[in-house]
């Protein structure tokens, strides 16, 4: 809190363990940037870090941007698309997902129990005669008017509950309308109103951890190994589990969690619209100047919570769980990749293992149109932020 004392800490080397010792050692400048309130020098302290990785903080890996579903409000008939990135296009997001995967299954689910347009605009407005997504039944083309526009917009609002959390309800109302129809001697319909109830189920039976006091959260849970940290994130909506996701921020061997955490939660939800509640495995330092900072990215309080007790406690363990888990397989990995670069060095007469070995490949089309591309590996295996791509000038 006293940014005077905290600063001309920094002054006393004898005062301060290696690594601080050996930062402020490197030291050559200092550039100061005056905020108007503690949340604000979170937020740009966050921001900073994750733009400048600098070697002596607690760095995010990946901070690549979780996709969401869209239920696009741009046409009149709406669609249903996967979206990564930012939030400006019209409609409504749900989410977000842990991966690209996780949404292309939910998305195959959904379409066959809301058989809704996934086509571009232009595709729709040329479309002369049904395509193959109608043929499987994963359409119900209104491209050609297949399907009345009261029809389509209840298809709309009953994927809308869906996603929103309310699949009872949804699920009670299609099961009414397999009765009325079956009553009608409308079987057809009745066996269409079926496969879909069938795909609801299919959604639900595989969404893992479901806890319905959980409506809009995110678990985050700690676990250290071996000078290394796992933070596994797990993303609920709706009372649903959307997946979950390991990271592996970089930092000091020495650093505890609770010097891991609260900068992880910091550089995580830069850019990102919080939930909620944050469902912490262990105490952070000032929860208060962090709940602070995310409320100025939402549209709602957040609260920052660590469970002690009941269900939200027995999620938060089983979260911790799948961390060591996650660092256990890291860590094997690792001893794996060290032992194979090792051999390698011992091969080709190397000193040392690599530390960064660059793989090429050059392609071109009928002598034209060259380009090459990289990959890097390292210690840690495959380094894919370190990718590039190029285009060859002949």
């Amino acid at each position: 809190r006293n940014l005077k004392r905290r600063v001309s800490s920094y002054t006393r080397l004898r005062s301060h363990g290696e690594r601080i010792s050996q930062m402020i050692r490197e030291t050559s400048a200092l550039e100061i940037i005056t905020t108007h309130t503690e949340a604000e020098a979170l937020l740009l302290e966050a921001n900073l870090i994750k733009r400048l990785r600098p070697r002596y903080n607690v760095v995010l890996r990946d901070d690549k941007s979780h996709p969401y579903i869209l239920l696009s409000g741009e046409h009149a008939w709406a669609r249903l698309i996967k979206h990564r990135g930012a939030r400006s296009r019209k409609g409504e997001y749900f989410g977000p997902f842990a991966s690209a995967g996780a949404v292309n299954r939910t998305l195959n689910a959904l379409q066959r129990a809301f058989p809704l347009r996934t086509c571009s605009d232009s595709v729709f407005s040329s479309r002369t005669r049904p395509c193959l997504q109608y043929q499987i039944k994963r359409c119900t083309a209104p491209c050609v008017d297949y399907i009345s526009r009261e029809d389509y917009d209840c298809l709309v609002g009953e994927t809308r509950d869906f996603l929103s959390g309310r699949s009872a309800k949804v699920s009670e109302g299609l099961a009414e309308r397999m009765s009325r129809a079956s009553d009608s001697l409308e079987f057809e319909t009745a066996s269409v109103l079926r496969d879909r109830i069938r795909a609801l189920a299919h959604i639900q039976s595989h969404q893992g951890i479901n806890v319905r006091s959980i409506d809009n959260a995110d678990v985050i849970a700690v676990d250290q190994q071996a000078g290394q940290t796992c933070v596994q994130v797990f993303f609920f909506r709706g009372g649903s589990n959307f997946g979950n996701r390991a990271h592996f921020p970089m930092h000091h061997r020495g650093a505890k969690i609770v010097e891991v955490l609260g900068p992880f939660i910091g550089q995580f939800y830069e850019g990102r619209r919080p939930p909620k509640q944050l469902l912490l495995s262990h105490d952070v330092e000032r929860a208060d100047l962090i709940e602070e900072a995310l409320n100025l990215h939402a549209d709602h309080r957040v609260r920052v919570v660590v469970p002690r007790r009941g269900e939200k406690r027995r999620l938060v363990e089983q979260a911790v769980a799948n961390a060591r888990d996650a660092l256990g397989r890291r860590l094997a990995e690792s001893a794996s990749q060290r032992r194979l670069l090792e051999s390698l060095a011992e091969t080709l007469g190397l000193e040392a293992a690599p530390r960064r070995i660059e793989v090429y490949d050059n392609s071109h089309i009928s002598g034209s149109h060259a380009v090459g591309a990289m990959i890097v590996a390292g210690p840690d295996g495959l380094n894919k932020s370190a990718y590039r791509k190029f285009n060859i000038r002949l």
